[in-house]
Order: structure tokens, then C-alpha cells, then sequence
């Protein structure tokens, strides 16, 4: 059970991660108004706190952060200097510098780490191409060769499967997502066909843990487009979009598969819904929950008990519980009510790190 502090009492999620330490979670987000991140630790109540270092400088205009799938290491994607900051994560969660910057194309806005923890890329947004990397053992990345491949028109977001197999873009300007196959030393390769349709303006992917579905979130036409991921990585659409609210431009999975949330931009609210066995998207009810101005990016850490979404325009980041039915309930600082913890200057997004064999 779990009670706030303005007096509501409910159920946590209790699924297979619920037992998770909290003492081992970090929540980052990335000011892209003042080329810092913000880093903070969960409490067991799902509350951030500031570290003792409660920033740290990212490159010019850090748009994008991804953490390895071992916790240790983080990545960002600096837009305004094209290329993507190296962090290790140490044990009291602060990210500590490992290397130089690495190079990217023009305007990197997106990165998306191999399950494997061996490849990574990053979506350059204004030259139209995906750069690849190899990650050593020390978490450095690396050129791979060719260093960069060719991908649609204003590509935005790039997600990769949960067998490690398959790499999706979501292009924005054309309305499409490209597919592509990883080869065994993390080369992407156009599948055939390479390119589905979406609808208007898409601008986020989401993969279910199972691998079968995936979710695209299209910003003007305030929609989800689902599609069926074949058994050679294909995508299919599955029937008519299903709505979102005002220019949803994030969605997230929560770590059961049984449940999504859609960030809407102009909306200030958070969509959510139940996954059905057949990828089907039900809004819950409420359909909607409230976060406060500009919500861009929603974060949920690894036991699933806690999601966390941040304002770009209200420079700050939103906290909510989730309970045993899926929804979200603000989690609430104080008796007045407050569920939100300041960042810097237009935080863009948020990721969340659990840290194995670590100990805060």
C-alpha cells in the first residue's frame, strides 16, 4: 500500500520488477536551455532528490539521453554541437565523464542503444542520416565503417527491438518509418520494403517487451498509429489510429507490456492506456491525467512503481505513481499538493537508470 502526503491511498504496481531496489535508481534529464543535466535519486516513495552534484554539464543544446542497458554508462545527444557526450555512472549516481565527445552528423536529437550493450545510433535530424557506433568494454563508443547511413526526411527517433535484431526511424517530415535489419557487427541495412506509411507529423516510437507490436506517436494528427512487427522485423499496420490528445510527441511502455503513456505537448496532460493481447490501445479511465506545461518526455524506472515526465516550459519534471491497474497518480510532495521537482532550463527529456550491483 501506499499513502501521500495529501492523504489519497492506493496499490502499487506489483509485477516482476516491484521488488527492485530503489536505493539503486537515478532519474537524469537533459536542460536543453542551459547545456546541463539534472540528476537525481529515488527515494523508496518515488520522490526525486537532488545528488550532491545536482548537475552536470552535457554539450551544446543536449536534447536526448540514453543509458546502457547495465546502468553504467549514459549517453546525450547534443543538438547544437553534433555529437554525443560519454558519462560513466558511478555508484553514487552522478555521470562522470569517460571520453571526449564523439561526432555525429547534423543535429543528433535521438539515440537508441542495442540490447546487446554492443551498438549504438544516434538520428541526425537536419542531415537525414543515422550515425553507428560501437561500444567497447569501457563504454567509449566508436565509428563503425561506414559511419553514417542515408534515413528519411527530418528523422526524429529511432527504436530498436527487443531481440536486437531490427532498428526503426521515425521520419517526421515524411511521415514514415524505416526499417532496418542489425547485422551480427551492428551495421544497419534497409529491409525490403524500407519504409512504412505512418500518419501526420509522427514523432515517437515505443516496442512492447514481447517484441510483436509497436506504437508511433504522430503529433498533428493527435494520434497512434499501431503496427505488428513480422517475424523478419517488418512492420504492419493494424487498423485506424487511435486518438491521443493535443500533439502527442512521446509515448513510453511500461516494463510489464501491459500499459502506455503518450506525452501530449500542447495538451499538458498524459494519455494512458491498457495493451491488449492483440495490440489493441484502451483508454483507461481516466483517459488522461494531468502534468503541468509542455510535457515532452515520460521516463518510468525499473521496478514500475514510479513515471516520471518532463516540462519543457515549465522547467520542471512531474511525479507520478503507478498503481496496480496501470494508471497515474500525481505523487504528491506535501499537503498542498505539489508533484513536481524542479530541473534547469527546458528540460527535454528524462531517462532513468538502475544501477546492478551498485549501491547508493
Amino acid at each position: 500500500m501506499f499513502k501521500n502526503f495529501a492523504g489519497k491511498v492506493g496499490r502499487f504496481f506489483t509485477g516482476k520488477n516491484a521488488n527492485l531496489s530503489n536505493r539503486q535508481q537515478y532519474v537524469y534529464a537533459v536542460n536543453q536551455g542551459c547545456n546541463t543535466i539534472s540528476q537525481f535519486s529515488v527515494t523508496s516513495f518515488g520522490s526525486l532528490v537532488p545528488l550532491s552534484d545536482p548537475t552536470t554539464a552535457a554539450g551544446t543544446t543536449p536534447v536526448f539521453i540514453a543509458v546502457s542497458p547495465s546502468g553504467k554508462n549514459a549517453y546525450v545527444a547534443n543538438q547544437g554541437g553534433n555529437n554525443i557526450s560519454q558519462y560513466q555512472i558511478a555508484a553514487s549516481g552522478n555521470l562522470e565523464k569517460m571520453a571526449e565527445p564523439v561526432a555525429a552528423g547534423t543535429a543528433p536529437v535521438a539515440i537508441a542503444i542495442n540490447p546487446s550493450g554492443r551498438f549504438a545510433y544516434a538520428v541526425n535530424n537536419s542531415s537525414n542520416e543515422i550515425s553507428q557506433y560501437c561500444i567497447g568494454a569501457d563504454g567509449v563508443l566508436s565509428a563503425m565503417s561506414p559511419a553514417t547511413i542515408e534515413t528519411g526526411v527530418v528523422p526524429v527517433a529511432i527504436s530498436i527491438d527487443p531481440s536486437g535484431r531490427y532498428a526503426y526511424v521515425v521520419n517526421n517530415s515524411s511521415h514514415k518509418i524505416f526499417q532496418y535489419l542489425i547485422s551480427e557487427t551492428g551495421s544497419l541495412q534497409s529491409m525490403d520494403p524500407a519504409s512504412v506509411e505512418t500518419n501526420a507529423s509522427p514523432r515517437a516510437m515505443a516496442i512492447e517487451p514481447s517484441g510483436r507490436y509497436a506504437y508511433v506517436v504522430n503529433r498533428t494528427g493527435d494520434n497512434i498509429s499501431r503496427y505488428k512487427i513480422g517475424a523478419t522485423g517488418g512492420l504492419s499496420p493494424l487498423g485506424e489510429p487511435v486518438a491521443a490528445g493535443k500533439h502527442p510527441i512521446a509515448i513510453v511502455i511500461h516494463p510489464s507490456g501491459k500499459y502506455a503513456y503518450v506525452a501530449n505537448q500542447n495538451g499538458n496532460s498524459i494519455s494512458q492506456y491498457t495493451l491488449s493481447g492483440n495490440g489493441e490501445l484502451i483508454p483507461m479511465t481516466p483517459a488522461t491525467v494531468v502534468s503541468l506545461v509542455t510535457p515532452v518526455s515520460i521516463a518510468i524506472e525499473a521496478s514500475g512503481k514510479y513515471a516520471y515526465v518532463s516540462n519543457i516550459s515549465s522547467n520542471n519534471i512531474s511525479l507520478f505513481a503507478i498503481d496496480e491497474s496501470g494508471g497515474l497518480i500525481a505523487n504528491t510532495l506535501n499537503k498542498w499538493g505539489d508533484f513536481t521537482i524542479a530541473a534547469e532550463i527546458s528540460p527535454r527529456h528524462v531517462a532513468a537508470a538502475f544501477l546492478q550491483g551498485n549501491s547508493a
